[in-house]
Parts: C-alpha cells; sequence; structure tokens
C-alpha cells in the first residue's frame, strides 16, 4: 500500500503539482488527427492535465494548442473564427496564430501597435500515427517525440482509437499492468475457446498464481510475469511499461500487440488512447474483426461513447457470466472498467488495499513514478527517459524459455525491432 502522502503524489496532475510537472516532459497524445482533419475548420475542446485548451488546424495545416480564453474579455475561443492562418475571436475580433502570437485587433485604434506585445499560452503540436501529440514543459526541455514503434510503421498495420475514462487515471493504467488479473477478469467458465483473449493466453490461464521479474530499463520497466509450464520450462509474459503513461501488452509474436495509453485529462478523468498493432504485416480481415469485436468497445455512431458503461453496469449479463464467461461483460475494455472506473470511487485510496506478491509489477511502477516526480520536485532532477528516444522502440512479448535461463537474456531478440 502506499501513504495518504504518495498516494495523493500520484494521482494528482495539473499544473504545479509534482506528478503534473514529471508529465509535462514528455510528449503526450491530446487528439486523434481525425477531429481536426480540415484546414480552417472547427476548433477542438482539449482537456488535458487539468488545462483546458482549445486547438485548430490553420489554412497552412499547422495545429495550434492554446489557452481557451481570449486575452481580451476572456470569451472562450472554441467559439470562434477560424479563418487566413489564425483563430479569431467572436466576442471583439482579436486573433491568434497557432503559436498563441495575437495578430490583429481590429476594435482598437492603437490595435496594430499593441497586437505584438499579447500572446496566449500555447504548446508545440506534432503528429504521429494519426493522433496529435502536445509538449506542455519548459520550452528549453523540449525533447524528441519517442520512437515508439507501435506508432512508427505503417498506417495499416494498427488501429488506434481513443476513449474516455471517469476515474484516475493511475488506477486505470496499473490495471494495464496487472497480468494476475487475466486469469479471472478475461476467461472463461464453460471450457470454450476464450475469444476475450483469443488462444494467445492459454499458458497464462492455467497457472493463476504469476511471479514477478521487473528490470530498471531506460525507458521504463520490463515487468515479466513468470508460470510454471512444464517441470523444464517457465512460460513468461513480458510486458513493457514505457514512462510515464504506455503499456504495451504481450501477443505470442505472430499476433498484435495491445497498446495502451493513460492521459490525464484532469485528477478523475482520463484519455484512453487504444492501439492494436502488428510489426511483421498489415492487420489481416481477421485481424479487424477480432479488434472490432473484442479489442474496441462498441460506441454509438453519434456521440463516440462506450455502450458498455458505468451508468448501465457495463450491459452486464447475469446468465452470461453464470453460464459461459467469468465477468459476464462482454469487451475487454468494459471489463477493465468495470474494475477500475469504481475502484473505491474515480480516485482510489491506495492507503487501503492490501498487496501480495501478485502485484509486483504495481509496486514497482507506482516506486519508478513516484521516485521521479519526488526527484524533479525538490532535486531539480529531470526524468532521464526523455532523453533515450531510440529506447522505446522495444516490444512486449509471450515466450517459454528454459528454467535456468535469465528472463532478460533470452527474450531479448523477440522484444527488439
Amino acid at each position: 500500500m502506499l501513504t495518504p502522502q504518495d498516494n495523493e503524489l500520484l494521482v494528482r496532475v495539473g499544473p504545479g503539482t509534482p506528478m503534473g510537472q514529471l508529465f509535462r516532459r514528455f510528449w503526450t497524445p491530446i487528439l486523434m488527427s481525425e477531429e481536426i482533419a480540415e484546414p480552417d475548420g472547427p476548433p477542438v475542446r482539449v482537456h488535458v492535465l487539468g488545462e483546458k485548451l482549445v486547438a485548430f488546424r490553420d489554412t497552412e495545416g499547422r495545429i495550434g494548442l492554446l489557452d481557451t480564453h481570449c486575452a481580451h474579455r476572456r470569451a472562450n475561443l472554441f467559439f470562434g473564427r477560424n479563418e487566413q492562418c489564425g483563430l479569431r475571436c467572436v466576442y471583439h475580433g482579436w486573433k491568434y496564430d497557432v503559436t498563441g502570437q495575437c495578430v490583429d485587433i481590429p476594435n482598437a485604434d492603437e490595435g496594430e501597435r499593441i497586437k505584438h506585445e499579447i500572446k496566449l499560452k500555447s504548446y508545440p503540436t506534432l503528429e504521429r500515427a494519426g493522433m496529435v501529440w502536445a509538449y506542455m514543459g519548459p520550452p528549453d526541455r523540449k525533447p524528441d517525440l519517442p520512437l515508439y514503434d507501435v506508432f512508427s510503421g505503417p498506417s495499416n498495420h494498427r488501429q488506434v482509437r481513443k476513449f474516455t475514462i471517469k476515474a484516475n487515471w493511475a488506477q486505470v493504467m496499473e490495471g494495464d499492468i496487472d497480468s494476475s488479473h487475466i486469469t479471472f477478469l478475461h476467461a472463461r467458465v464453460d471450457g470454450a475457446n476464450n475469444n476475450a483473449v483469443r488462444d494467445n493466453l492459454a499458458n497464462a490461464l492455467t497457472d493463476k498464481s504469476p511471479r514477478w521479474i521487473t528490470r530498471e530499463t531506460d525507458y521504463g520497466l520490463l515487468l515479466a510475469a513468470q508460470r510454471d509450464l512444464d517441470q523444464e520450462h517457465f512460460y513468461y509474459r513480458i510486458n513493457q511499461w514505457l514512462m510515464p503513461y504506455c503499456t504495451l501488452i504481450a501477443s505470442p509474436n505472430d499476433k498484435p500487440i495491445i497498446v495502451q495509453i493513460r492521459v490525464p485529462i484532469d485528477d478523475e478523468n482520463t484519455l484512453h488512447f487504444r492501439a492494436f498493432y502488428n510489426r511483421g504485416y498489415p492487420l489481416s480481415a481477421e485481424d479487424l474483426a477480432y479488434s472490432n469485436s473484442v479489442i474496441f468497445p462498441e460506441t454509438d455512431p453519434a456521440t463516440g461513447e462506450m455502450r458498455e458503461a458505468r451508468e448501465n453496469d457495463y450491459l452486464i449479463d447475469r446468465e452470461e457470466q453464470a453460464k459461459r464467461t467469468f465477468s459476464g461483460i462482454r469487451s475487454v475494455v468494459a471489463q477493465d472498467l468495470a474494475m477500475t472506473e469504481d475502484q473505491d470511487g474515480p480516485i482510489f485510496d491506495r492507503s487501503r488495499e492490501f498487496l501480495t506478491t501478485a502485484d509486483g509489477a504495481i509496486v514497482a511502477v507506482r516506486r519508478r513514478l513516484i521516485g521521479a516526480a519526488k526527484a524533479l520536485a525538490s532535486e531539480g532532477n529531470e526524468p532521464p527517459e526523455v532523453g533515450h528516444a531510440a529506447s522505446y522502440a522495444i516490444r512486449p512479448c509471450q515466450i517459454a524459455l528454459p528454467r535456468h535461463v535469465d528472463v532478460q537474456t533470452g527474450a531479448r531478440e523477440a522484444m527488439t525491432p
């Protein structure tokens, strides 16, 4: 368990908080490119890391991310006109370019003289893999975008979707690194093929008590769940946790992997970017059918909201639960959210939990995050991961190894491009 003080440090992400300052040292996905596709198209509200912002794509295709409110009378720029390489406030006509610089003040005689003195808070952006990323930290500390393998390959090798989760970012992220829950939450009870995980995790479903081997790395943590396979072999499910919010979830080497990015909207809500990715070949029709029925939850076409939600108890089917699946909830995402969105409330009090050896990965990730946030806040030590962009090209894997083989050495070939 954590002390109440460390729990507060972990979950609070707004401006000026230790964890919020740590997050701002990294490039953070904020939107799907399709949400802001057209030059001079409608502005988009962005709420991330406790800040309310507005994004727009200008006439030349550049993306601006600005303070929501006009410098003049603090009107909301979401209602602004996106025109001729700038966002114009509809209250009094003040206009800003993608850097936040005021470029026109048409309602005052002195406007041409003073416009150069006025600049809104703004953050640099870039696009990668159909996603808009922002850097919200000190300008002189801006790093390179990490070389994520999943976001570097051809677009037909992946699917990426975005959802909103009504819970703190840390508790939903901790579900990603908790390997022991897959043998329960995502399992079947009727002996049929486990459609939730296909045949990917057959070995993991046999031994229900994983032992954890964790390794500190340049990018974050290697998290190996060791299970008994036979008298001569262990079976390893090796996930990768990439500082500060990304988890690569293992599958056999010929199957697509799942990538989870958990970006705090504020202290009680989270953006979930979920990717289904195969490095070796384009996603097949079978892969896409599987992802659209299992990996990604069903959404309402009009609103984009998940049909399985807290308000309807994630459409749990008690007959299904009694006779076929362990949870009675259809999609993998909804199964996870049923456990984490109301995990002792939207912000989980970790001082009240009871951890066991099955929680080794969670302990290791909390230690890394809290230690990094404290080091930055109290000593000014920048997170070293931002200087290791190339190391983020790592992959997860599932692998059987002789019991005497070191997991990191034995799995290295499967985990690196």
